[in-house]
């Protein structure tokens, strides 16, 4: 299939395309999607977004993946990111903060700002000003997004969108969340299935995982969400990197 022009993606049809790929496997979406764009990576970060390199590879081993770099992760985060490159043989494109911007906010409030008014301030520098910067490189991006993670927020992640959060008036932006439908279980089915690496954080009851102040390990039969900012309502467990899933809370 040959990639869509800037143009056609302008026209791409998405609930044609969302109907066309809603029973398909995440193997199968994903090589719909690569097939479809050349200026397309997959945001990489946890457990969920591995596996989705790992179908990947498997599909088109000349993948594009990159990752968010905080300057808060956990040291095992940064030691999984390099294992994760070292596994694939790929290089990942790590984004960073602007310094000014963290320089400003932390000289203004301190470190841990974020406990006392909230997480948006500094997940909109440390996050989602570098995705903004690498989105707007892409006409499409791929995540690890699932329905159960948080029925809150994510509760009607489709497989795929037009990501109208990042989108310009002259240029769509595709989102596609291939493990839209999945479950924690099926994607740890496959992590052992095929010996995927994995944050070694899991093994110690961290199940979603962010920024080191940020994130704690959950006790057994909580949900995975509640480990993240967990000061806060669970309708405000977004860092914006997925705006547009608070547009669809009914």
């Amino acid at each position: 299939m040959t990639p869509l022009t800037e143009q056609a993606t302008a026209n791409l049809d998405i609930p044609g395309l969302e109907a066309k790929l809603l029973n398909q496997s995440p193997q199968k979406i994903l090589q719909h999607a690569l097939s479809l764009f050349d200026t397309i990576a997959i945001s990489f970060s946890g457990a969920e977004d591995v596996v989705l390199i790992d179908m990947a590879a498997k599909i088109n081993r000349d993948i594009k993946v990159f990752s968010l770099d905080t300057g808060r992760l956990h040291p095992e985060t940064y030691q999984f990111i390099d294992r994760v490159r070292k596994h694939y043989g790929i290089p990942i494109e790590v984004m960073y903060p602007d310094t000014a911007q963290v320089e400003g906010l932390v000289t203004a409030k301190g470190l841990f700002s974020f406990y006392e008014d909230g997480h948006k301030e500094c997940c909109d520098i440390r996050k989602v000003a570098p995705l903004r910067r690498k989105l707007s490189t892409l006409d499409a991006w791929i995540t690890g997004q699932r329905q159960d993670q948080n029925p809150s927020t994510r509760g009607k992640v489709p497989v795929v969108q037009i990501d109208t959060a990042f989108s310009t008036s002259d240029r769509p932006l595709i989102k596609f969340n291939p493990l839209s439908y999945w479950t924690s279980a099926d994607v740890w089915m496959y992590i052992r299935s095929y010996d995927v690496p994995y944050n070694p954080l899991h093994e110690r009851g961290f199940i979603s995982i962010g920024c080191e102040p940020c994130t704690r390990h959950v006790l057994p039969n909580q949900h995975e969400r509640e480990g993240r900012w967990w000061w806060e309502d669970a309708t405000k467990k977004e860092c914006g990197l997925h705006t547009i899933n608070l547009n669809q809370v009914s």
